[in-house]
This record gives structure tokens, C-alpha cells and sequence, in this order.
């Protein structure tokens, strides 16, 4: 490289980085000492209501996290009739099944250890924007846990939309942590990011089968 094109270079790598460490001053200049305690509150209570689990990276901040738990039709062999939702479990994925031997895949966040379920129930109720109720059994593990958060709010473990299933307390839901899926930290429940769950949420009706296997 020509001394000169390497001057020109360096000195444009200067002043990118200069331009990118005023930005992020001016950013947290003003949020000021209460925003960033508040995003510090956010970020725990967040991190209080999956388990405390680790986060994979912050790639999400972008909608990108480097792997295939998006959307995708992909080719699905099986006997199930078009319209069945199959969880796979183990796959960390959720199956529409479609025509032609087809299916819409999803990627989940499912059950932790011992908290994990295989059984064929029904969709019973589906809700947009739910409130959430921990149930007792999850506040006796987690004495810190919300009592109750109305639908709508950011930090509503169930998202922006659920399905309920059979008389169970599980359901497939949204999630305000995209970083949760593709892990197994829930109670049982199974998790979608909040595109995801609401791209379902259209395409199956009330007494669509599910099998969780």
C-alpha cells in the first residue's frame, strides 16, 4: 500500500472511532445516572424472571443472533394433518405442518430440566397482549417474582400473544427475551420471540392440536 493511501487509512480509522466514542458519550449523557440505573433494574428484573439465566450475546439488539431459530419452511415427513402444531422438544423447535409434506419451523425456548412434558392437548384460549399471573408454585421458588404484570407491559414474560393449552397452565407464548429461546430455562411453557409467536398466532385457530413430543 502507498505511504500516502496508508496515511489517508489510518486516519480514517481515527476518525470513525472518535465519531463512534462521542456518540456513545452523548447517548449516555443523556440518560444520565437514573437512566442507566434504570436500565440496570430493567436488565435484572428481566434477568430474575428467566431463572438467571446467561444471555447468548447481544446480537439481538440487531434481530441477529447467528442462528436458524428464525422462521423457515423447511420439508417435514410425518403423518400428522396439515394445521397440527408439533413440538419437538429436543429440537428446540415448533412445527406447523403444512401441505405437501412441508411445515412452518420455529425456533422455542422450552422447559428446563424437570420441568419438561410430552403429551397431545388442544388450543382452548388464545389471548393478545395477556396479563400474567405467576402461579404459586413458581412464587414459592421465586419469592422476588411480580405478582402480577398486565399485558402490554415490555417485561411481560408472555409477550405480545399466547395460546393456551387444554385446562394446563402451559401455553405457547411471546416472549420480551429473544435471548431465551433456543434455551430450555421455562416452567414449562414454551417460548417464541414476539414475531415469531404473532406470525402463529394468525395462522391457527381455537381447537388446533398440539403435540408435544
Amino acid at each position: 500500500m502507498p505511504m500516502a493511501l496508508h496515511r489517508f487509512t489510518a486516519r480514517r480509522i481515527r476518525y470513525v472511532l472518535i465519531r463512534h466514542v462521542a456518540a456513545v458519550a452523548a447517548i449516555a449523557a443523556l440518560l444520565g445516572p437514573v437512566g442507566v440505573a434504570q436500565a440496570q433494574s430493567d436488565s435484572e428484573r428481566l434477568e430474575m424472571l428467566r431463572g438467571g439465566a446467561t444471555k447468548k450475546g447481544a446480537y439481538n439488539i440487531f434481530g441477529l443472533d447467528g442462528t436458524d431459530l428464525g422462521r423457515a419452511t423447511v420439508n417435514y415427513q410425518s403423518t400428522y394433518a396439515p394445521g397440527t402444531i408439533v413440538v419437538d422438544t429436543a429440537e428446540r423447535r415448533l412445527y406447523l405442518i403444512q401441505n405437501n409434506g412441508s411445515a412452518l419451523r420455529y425456533g422455542i425456548g422450552v422447559g428446563r430440566v424437570g420441568f419438561q412434558w410430552k403429551g397431545t392437548h388442544k388450543i382452548t384460549q388464545k389471548k393478545e397482549n395477556p396479563d400474567w399471573t405467576p402461579p404459586p408454585e413458581m412464587i414459592a421458588r421465586q419469592k422476588d417474582v411480580p405478582r402480577h404484570m398486565k399485558g402490554g407491559d415490555p417485561a411481560n414474560p408472555l409477550g405480545t400473544h399466547a395460546m393456551y393449552l387444554g385446562s394446563t397452565l402451559y401455553r405457547i407464548h411471546g416472549s420480551p427475551d429473544a435471548d431465551s429461546v433456543g434455551e430450555a430455562e421455562s416452567s414449562g411453557c414454551f417460548r417464541m420471540r414476539n414475531p415469531d409467536i404473532a406470525d402463529l398466532y394468525k395462522r391457527v385457530p381455537v381447537g388446533t392440536t398440539v403435540v408435544v413430543k
